[in-house]
C-alpha cells in the first residue's frame, strides 16, 4: 500500500464512516445485546472499513458500512457467545419506533399508557429470532431500503422482503397475544 492510497482511504473513511457511527452502534447493540460489546464491534468494523477503502470504491456508504458492522457483529457473537444464547439488542434503540409528535402527553394516565405500550413493543421486538430482528432493525430503526438491506446482508431482495413481512407478522402476533 502506498502512502497516497492510504491518505486517500483515510479521507474517504472520514467522509463515510463518522456520519454512520450512530446507526452502526444501534445495529451492533441489537445484535449483541450489550452496549460495551457494541462499541468494540463498531470499532472493529471501522478498522475493517478503513482497510477495505484502500481497494474498494463505495457507491452507497450506509448499506456498505452496516454490512461490515453486521458481519463484525456476527463474527464477534460466534467467537464470544455460547451458541444457545439468543441475541437481539438494547431496548432503548426502539424509542425511535414509538409514535411521538413532540408534544407532551395530555395527562399522567396517558403518559403511563404510552410508556407501557412502548415497553411492550420493545419486548416484543427483542423476542424476535435474530434473522427477523436484524432485518426489522435495519429497515425500521436504521431506515434502510430493501435494496440497501439486500446489499448489507448479501441476501436477495425477495428474501429481505419476505423476512421483513415475517418479522412484522410475528411482531403483530406477539403484541396481539400479550395485550
Amino acid at each position: 500500500m502506498t502512502s497516497a492510497a492510504s491518505l486517500h482511504a483515510a479521507e474517504r473513511f472520514r467522509a463515510i464512516v463518522p456520519p454512520l457511527l450512530d446507526d452502526a452502534y444501534t445495529l451492533a447493540k441489537w445484535i449483541c445485546r450489550n452496549a460495551d460489546d457494541a462499541q468494540d464491534i463498531v470499532q472493529d468494523a471501522a478498522i475493517r472499513a478503513l482497510k477495505a477503502l484502500e481497494t474498494t470504491s463505495v457507491d452507497r456508504p450506509k448499506p456498505w458500512f452496516l454490512g461490515i458492522v453486521r458481519n463484525a457483529s456476527l463474527t464477534w457473537m460466534a467467537r464470544n457467545r455460547r451458541r444457545d444464547l439468543a441475541f437481539a439488542g438494547d431496548m432503548n434503540d426502539l424509542d425511535e419506533l414509538s409514535p411521538s409528535d413532540g408534544e407532551a402527553a395530555p395527562d399522567p394516565e396517558a403518559t403511563l399508557i404510552a410508556v407501557e405500550d412502548s415497553e411492550r413493543v420493545k419486548r416484543a421486538v427483542a423476542s424476535l429470532p435474530p434473522p427477523l430482528l436484524e432485518i426489522l432493525v435495519m429497515r425500521d430503526v436504521n431506515g434502510l431500503s430493501y435494496r440497501d438491506i439486500s446489499q448489507a446482508t448479501g441476501m436477495p431482495m425477495g428474501t429481505v422482503m419476505s423476512r421483513l413481512a415475517r418479522a412484522r407478522g410475528a411482531l403483530a402476533k406477539i403484541l396481539k397475544a400479550n395485550p
